[in-house]
């Protein structure tokens, strides 16, 4: 179902102050960096910062699962016994991202390239 973990998610309170945090962790510079969500590519991970995932209810990071269909992926997860964190939505250019949450509370993204 999976092709291994593609990105992991970092809800941040301080956007400016983890930057310079993962900056100096990850040794690169953001590909992405917006007011609503600062992103690093390392290797074949991309690392994200969110500005508004405490909002969303994230305590902590989120590994998000590459899957070749993230809806089929959601309904197999839901009928083993998951919960639909967040529904699949489109993030941009096309990428597909959602979340499960297992029968521990535990949150399980998941993420659908174009």
């Amino acid at each position: 179902m999976t092709e291994g973990v593609s990105a992991i998610i970092y809800p941040v309170k301080d956007l400016a102050t983890a930057k310079v945090l993962f900056g100096e962790l990850l040794g690169v510079q953001p590909h992405t960096d917006e007011s609503y969500y600062v992103g690093y590519k390392v290797g074949a991970l991309d690392v994200g910062l969110d500005p508004h995932g405490h909002g969303k209810g994230m305590t902590g990071p989120v590994g998000y699962w590459q899957v070749e269909d993230i809806n089929a992926s959601v309904k197999a997860l839901v009928e083993a016994g998951g919960t639909v964190g967040q529904e699949p939505k489109d993030v941009g250019g096309g990428k597909l991202i959602g979340t499960v949450t297992d029968t521990d509370g535990n949150t399980i993204g998941l993420i659908q390239q174009p």
